[in-house]
């Protein structure tokens, strides 16, 4: 966030600083400062890109169970099963768990690949750095989200943030490492636009889309020019190279708050009530509903965390004791949620004439142990597990990948999440083969070596 003070200090006429205007979040969500708008400028990371497809992640906080879902296992053992029965769909390749009926209703949409592994501890937050940058961070370098590289790479195509993700940024995970979910050594220009606030909420507002109480509605509507909002007495500073530079970043905060068209993006007032109880009024649902507008309205990539921490709620952390989740606990409150909001999300994009312009990807830390514990749940196991595309140029209906009889590891075609990035960079049109300016100027590959797209997919 920029800030100056002595004598590039100004003010407008209302008394509210510049710094007071950048304060309210706007540019403190998007990141921006000087050396990071700089790095922007030098790479085209404002001008829009070439590419049309946009991206909704659905990142499965928490870590939903293949075996009592996706990836069932009706003839193993007790042990193993779990208490629930594979459904047919409507594609045939593919059967999913008895609560989940709406999902079977579009498996014609979607694929999955069920043979998705890594090598990160068995923790939340580790499993959350290489599922969401395709690597697990090492020597003190934070490699930047897919989000953030996208938005690098294409930049924004209208007056809203490149990179949005709902309804805020990943609580704590229980490891104590960074998320994932920030732009790394692409600097703070390219970290994602979090929204802070529950969109299923009565009265819901975007609090960084609210101008600054220093500044009334009415007068920022008519001081549009930024020039206007500029005290005359610091003309010197006006006239230097960093002034033309904080203008840049003034007006991005002053275009969103002023935007119509980011207003009405948020604003999920617009939508019928039919079409957002279709989604479902839960947190999730509506976060669903609005990713749909933000991709309409020209945001290139979303992420929805489906839960915030795996803490003092019901999650897909099904360990089976308090103060984690139950399989009953899933069944009853997470799935019928998470079914009905995906579900809607797929058909509701189909139905625009978007799902082939926007992929939507369903991805989680890691799977369940292929045991139940004894306490009714399972653990961690990131030696297997499933993740699902939509959309974006993918052929629904597919199984790519199996598992073993018990699902404990890959049997076929095992993927790691350096190929789930190279997969989403693919769809959406880039050059796996770019190079990031990485840490010290060094140049990054967007993919480790070696990694491609999984091209059962397309």
């Amino acid at each position: 966030m920029l800030t100056f003070t002595g004598r590039g200090r100004t003010s407008t006429c209302d008394g509210a600083t510049r710094r007071d205007f950048l304060r309210v979040g706007t540019l403190g969500a998007i990141g921006f400062g000087l050396p990071e708008w700089y790095a922007a400028q030098a790479a085209g990371g404002v001008i829009p890109g070439k590419n049309d497809r946009s991206c909704i992640m659905i990142f499965n906080l928490g870590a939903p169970s293949n075996m009592d879902l996706w990836d069932m296992k009706p003839d193993a053992p007790a042990e193993v099963r779990g208490p629930f029965k594979p459904i047919a769909t409507v594609a045939p390749a593919i059967q999913v768990s008895e609560i989940l009926p709406r999902l079977a209703t579009v498996a014609d949409k979607f694929s999955l690949v069920r043979s998705v592994h890594h090598k990160g501890a068995a923790v939340h937050d580790a499993g959350w750095q290489m599922m969401q940058t395709g690597r697990l961070f090492s020597g003190g370098v934070n490699t930047p989200h897919i989000g953030s590289a996208v938005a690098y790479l294409e930049g924004r195509k209208t007056d809203l943030p490149p990179f949005v993700v709902l309804p805020e940024l990943m609580g704590r995970g229980g490891g104590n490492l960074p998320n994932g979910q920030a732009a790394g050594f692409l600097g703070k220009a390219f970290d994602p636009f979090s929204l802070n606030a529950d969109p299923s909420q009565p009265g819901f507002r975007v609090p960084d889309l609210l101008p600054p109480k220093e500044i009334g509605g009415i007068r920022l509507e008519r001081r549009r020019k930024i020039r206007e909002l500029v005290d005359d007495a610091v003309a010197t500073f006006e006239s230097s190279e960093n002034a033309a530079l904080l203008d840049g970043n003034f007006q991005s905060a002053f275009r969103l708050m002023t935007s119509p068209q980011a207003r009405s993006a948020f604003d999920l007032a617009q939508e019928p009530t039919k079409v957002r109880e279709r989604y479902g009024m839960t947190r999730f649902g509506q976060c669903c509903l609005l990713a749909r507008r933000l991709i309409e309205s020209g945001v290139r990539f979303v992420t929805i965390n489906a839960f915030l921490t795996v803490f003092d709620e019901i999650t897909w952390d099904i360990h089976g004791s308090k103060p984690f989740t139950s399989i009953e606990g899933m069944r009853d409150v997470v799935c019928p949620m998470y079914d009905r909001a995906y579900s809607a999300l797929v058909e509701d994009l189909a139905q625009r004439g978007l799902l082939d312009s926007t992929l939507v990807c369903n991805l989680a830390e890691f799977g369940r142990t292929p045991r139940v514990n004894p306490a009714g749940g399972r653990d961690h196991w990131p030696l297997c597990f499933t993740v699902g595309f939509a959309g974006g140029g993918v052929q629904g209906g597919r199984v790519v990948g199996a598992s073993d009889p018990l699902g404990a590891v890959p049997a076929d075609r095992p993927v790691e999440p350096a190929d789930i990035a190279a997969t989403i960079f693919h769809s959406l049109g880039l050059n796996l083969e770019t190079k990031l300016p990485g840490p010290a100027g060094r140049p990054f590959p967007l993919v480790d070596f070696g990694h491609r797209e999984i091209q059962e997919l397309f």
